[in-house]
């Protein structure tokens, strides 16, 4: 049976690249593994890739989930799986590449079961923090899961919010159903390459390609997007860039500003996926250049052994 080949990296690192010379030397078919360019609506600002790179292999799971839609991790590797099993049965090699963690951590080190929560269950949470705020929900989730809870950083509410919405939906820790998780592939059926290029250089390009994407016209991309009047909660709403540029649009700060914002989230972002990439895929072979032929001989040399 043909393995399938992760490709995992943080923004701006030259993953599309990297997918289509593997999907081209391995006769394979790419599938998304990034949260945010699952959803349609937004092409430019979540760097999907472009109509030329669609042409050159299939490409699966990228801008087709209504962003009106919550994907969990869950949902993603529901379709991810479904899709490998076709993939393989043509005869092809699954690709799947992307910046989420969580995605290739639910495949290769196992989802917990956890149900899906009610939305008054997030309602109940989200009054919680806006009575008492950030220390409030993590008294909460202490109490409901002090072992999960010690493992979080303060500012982080959205891991804190899912210990407490577990608590509250099941009576349940959420460590309790980390401990059912179970790997979705066999580690026979796949190999892993990390893409950890030097800090700053991944830094100045991420600035770079922001500016390229507001000249070919993020802009009136998000502008577009906002006319849809979504729920600035759901994921798609948050993605790298939209905030600031929302902001500017709506007139309360310049659009420098909103720029060198959106620069920043995801130079931030990106040094937590590099985080991710030593602590939880350390033994994945790395690609270290950011210029596209060097990369390209780099992976051709670890798909040779």
């Amino acid at each position: 049976m043909t393995r399938c080949l992760l490709i995992a990296g943080p923004t701006a690192a030259g993953k599309t690249a990297l997918a289509l010379a593997a999907a081209e030397a391995l006769d394979g078919e790419i599938i998304n593994a990034d949260s945010m360019q699952i959803y349609a609506g937004l092409p430019l600002i979540t760097a999907q890739p472009a109509a030329a790179d669609f042409a050159r292999a299939p490409h699966h799971l990228f801008g087709s989930v209504d962003p009106a839609e919550r994907w969990s991790v869950g949902h993603w590797a529901e379709a991810a799986l479904g899709l490998i099993t076709g993939i393989r049965a043509r005869g092809r090699t699954p690709i799947l590449v992307g910046g989420t963690g969580l995605y290739f951590r639910a495949l290769t080190k196992g989802l917990a079961p956890v149900p899906e929560i009610d939305p008054d269950i997030r309602h109940q949470v989200a009054e919680l923090i806006a009575a008492s705020g950030p220390d409030g929900l993590r008294r909460e989730a202490e109490r409901l899961d002090p072992v999960a809870a010690a493992r979080i950083k303060p500012a982080d509410l959205q891991r804190l919010s899912r210990i407490v919405e577990v608590g509250y939906a099941t009576g349940e820790p959420l460590t309790a159903f980390h401990a059912e998780t179970r790997p979705m592939l066999n580690a026979a059926d796949w190999r892993g390459i990390a893409i950890e290029p030097g800090r700053q250089a991944l830094y100045d390009r991420i600035d770079r390609r922001f500016e390229v994407m507001l000249a070919e016209g993020a802009l009136d991309e998000v502008r577009a997007f906002a006319s849809l009047g979504l729920d600035p909660l759901l994921p798609a709403s948050k993605a790298l860039g939209v905030p600031p540029l929302m902001a500017h649009l709506r007139g309360e700060i310049e659009l420098d500003t909103a720029v060198s914002l959106a620069q920043r989230d995801s130079r931030r972002y990106a040094k937590r996926q590099l985080t991710w990439l030593r602590n939880q895929q350390a033994d994945w072979p790395r690609i270290h250049a950011l210029d596209a032929a060097a990369a390209r001989d780099e992976l051709a040399a670890i798909i040779a052994h």
